[in-house]
């Protein structure tokens, strides 16, 4: 989509620009945040014959008077000037006219000091006159406010769960079910954690060493930390499905500071009665109540 090559386009060219100035320094706690807020793109796509360049460049700078307006109105924030080193946030984004009754807008808000996007959706709006692009500016920068005011989300590295067969006679290696569920499990509670708004998923896929190969992870002293580091996570998270028999079983994880190295979160099911296909349930469940709900 054209829009969303516009978007990316500025969200490189603003990480960018954040690596080569850093992250500036920070302000009293009691001053308000810098705010940066880019001039959007426009693009239209819509082929109507009739050309109003000078309507949407209005419409636009008229979008954009009145986001910077309501941003600054909260005096949590302060305006700041593009280029400046003192901003926390920088909003960028961009407007496609798709046909002649709806346009889409891509809206971004980055957290320059952590260098990660903070904020990042696509909204659709019906109408090009002053009525629509007004309603669009104010659902827009109410989300904006929303999104300056919630921390950074994290960045974890959720490694594939791992079975711990601890039966009187275990089993050589997974079974095709075996693995079928666990990829059940570590896909269940990556779906949660994506869905919490707390955590943004660090690919993992990159991941190389021989507790990675071999799935043994959770017998590697804390080595998963170092490893989610080195793929640019905040924190790592592990989880173990300890099979004590063939309907009984437990679900534990581990979250640790990439840094540090600390255990942050921890969690154990205790024991539970069920078969295997019920193993992503108590493993959403569990990582739900304890890292997201508890904390």
């Amino acid at each position: 989509m054209h829009l969303s090559r516009l978007i990316l386009s500025a969200l490189v060219a603003v990480l960018l620009d954040v690596r080569s100035a850093g992250a500036g320094t920070e302000a009293a706690a009691a001053a308000p945040v810098g705010v940066t807020i880019e001039d959007f793109g426009y693009l239209d796509t819509s082929g109507e014959p009739v050309d109003q360049t000078a309507a949407h460049e209005k419409r636009l700078n008229a979008f954009m008077v009145a986001l910077r307006r309501d941003v600054e109105a909260d005096k949590r924030y302060q305006l700041t000037p593009a280029g400046q080193a003192d901003a926390k946030f920088k909003v960028v984004g961009g407007v496609q006219k798709t046909s002649t009754l709806v346009q889409w807008a891509r809206v971004a808000v980055i957290d320059v000091g952590a260098n990660k996007v903070l904020f990042e959706k696509l909204y659709t709006f019906r109408g090009d006159n002053d009525e629509a692009w007004n309603r669009a500016e104010a659902f827009v920068s109410r989300e904006v406010i929303e999104a300056l005011a919630r921390p950074a989300p994290i960045a974890l590295a959720v490694f594939a769960f791992e079975l711990e067969d601890t039966t009187a006679a275990p089993m050589a290696g997974l079974s095709e079910s075996d693995t079928a569920h666990l990829a059940e499990v570590t896909n269940g509670v990556r779906d949660r954690l994506a869905q919490s708004g707390r955590y943004r998923l660090v690919d993992v896929s990159g991941a190389s060493g021989e507790a990675v190969t071999r799935h043994a992870l959770r017998d590697c002293g804390g080595c998963e930390a170092d490893i989610a580091g080195k793929l640019g996570a905040d924190q790592s998270l592990i989880g173990v499905v300890r099979r004590v028999s063939r309907t009984e079983y437990t679900i534990g994880f581990q979250v640790r500071d990439t840094k540090t190295g600390q255990v942050l979160a921890r969690g154990d099911s205790g024991l539970r009665m069920g078969a295997d296909y019920s193993w992503d349930r108590g493993a959403v469940r569990l990582v739900g109540d304890k890292l997201i709900e508890g904390q």
